[in-house]
């Protein structure tokens, strides 16, 4: 790849460069999915979790650069009190082109209002199944799924749409319901995109064998709808599928597994404790709140970045291609997604 603004760009030593921040706002969830989430988890204390000042500084380091885009997610970002003032604090760093959010959907029929006002561009919704009993106890709750939806239609409402729906497809479990998510898609005009189970669960039970993969997927909307790939963005967890009768709505799939998009990947996070993750599957994260709260400069909270960015780690598709068995990584909660 041709070196991008001379040697301002953030890039690892594979030749990928840094366009995408995700922010993890907080570990804490109202929610207890088991393949994100332990029984039993143990919460960062507060005093650990980086206040929003610190993530806006991260950020604007970032930015200049090359960071784009931000996502915010958790845990469950809109259990982060103020969380539209990050919101706001963040679309207002030079070079930020837009914010975005990955929500479970359970509070964010008070927040669209608030967030859409602050500045979100566009807000993802976990919603693992339609069926209300069987969404209850894939999240441990229980009598919300209703609130969720309510959620989506008051973000439509308010301009965060069109909503994505973000639905992770697990054998055994939700995986006969993909035609059903695949009509909602179709009807109301949201984007679906049905991820692969992956190595993340709170109860470490992962097995490939829960896996339902994208090709998988694919043929069974295929039987329903005629459907055509899209082109997919370079950088894009995701590869697209437009419906051929002319419905405005999409399907995606997140193949993280079968079919890993390592080779062009433009992401990096901050946990919430001030962890900087240049890769997902990656147990390796650099420290950033010691220097944050040490007095470090933002020349030196650079070098440090660029030193931990430069160490990504190659990518599961490494693992995949040398047939690798790929093992539990850790808790999604605590990294974000």
């Amino acid at each position: 790849m041709t070196r991008e603004r001379g040697g301002e760009s953030l890039s690892d030593s594979y030749g990928r460069f840094a366009r995408k921040l995700r922010i993890s706002v907080t570990d804490r969830c109202n929610f207890r999915c088991d393949f994100c989430m332990p029984e039993k988890p143990v919460w960062l204390d507060q005093s650990e979790v980086l206040n929003f000042e610190e993530f806006a500084r991260v950020t604007g380091i970032l930015a200049k650069m090359g960071v784009r885009k931000v996502r915010l997610s958790g845990g469950e970002p809109l259990m982060r009190k103020d969380v539209e003032r990050l919101v706001r604090m963040l679309v207002r760093l030079k070079g930020i082109q837009s914010v975005a959010m990955t929500t479970n959907g359970a509070l964010l029929s008070q927040k669209a209002a608030s967030l859409k006002k602050n500045g979100l561009r566009e807000v993802t919704v976990s919603l693992h199944s339609l069926k209300p009993r069987l969404y209850d106890r894939i999240t441990g709750t229980e009598g919300v799924f209703w609130k969720v939806l309510e959620g989506v239609q008051e973000a439509e409402g308010v301009g965060l749409g069109p909503v994505k729906i973000n639905c992770v497809v697990t054998r055994g479990c939700n995986d006969g319901e993909v035609l059903d998510f695949a009509k909602m898609a179709h009807d109301t005009g949201r984007a679906v995109r049905f991820i692969e189970y992956m190595p993340f669960d709170g109860t470490k039970v992962w097995n490939d064998r829960l896996l339902v993969s994208g090709d998988e997927i694919l043929k069974s909307v295929s039987r329903e709808y005629a459907i055509e790939p899209m082109t997919r963005e370079r950088g894009s967890t995701s590869t697209s599928y437009r419906f051929l009768d002319g419905s405005g709505g999409s399907i995606a799939t997140i193949t993280s597994m079968s079919r890993p998009f390592c080779s062009d990947c433009d992401r990096i996070r901050l946990k919430a404790n001030g962890g900087l993750v240049p890769c997902l599957f990656s147990m390796a994260e650099y420290d950033m709140k010691h220097l944050l709260r040490g007095g470090a400069s933002d020349q030196e909270i650079e070098e440090a970045i660029r030193s931990a960015f430069s160490k990504k780690f190659e990518g599961v598709a490494s693992l995949v291609e040398n047939k690798v068995e790929v093992g539990h990584v850790q808790p999604m909660h605590s990294i974000g997604g």
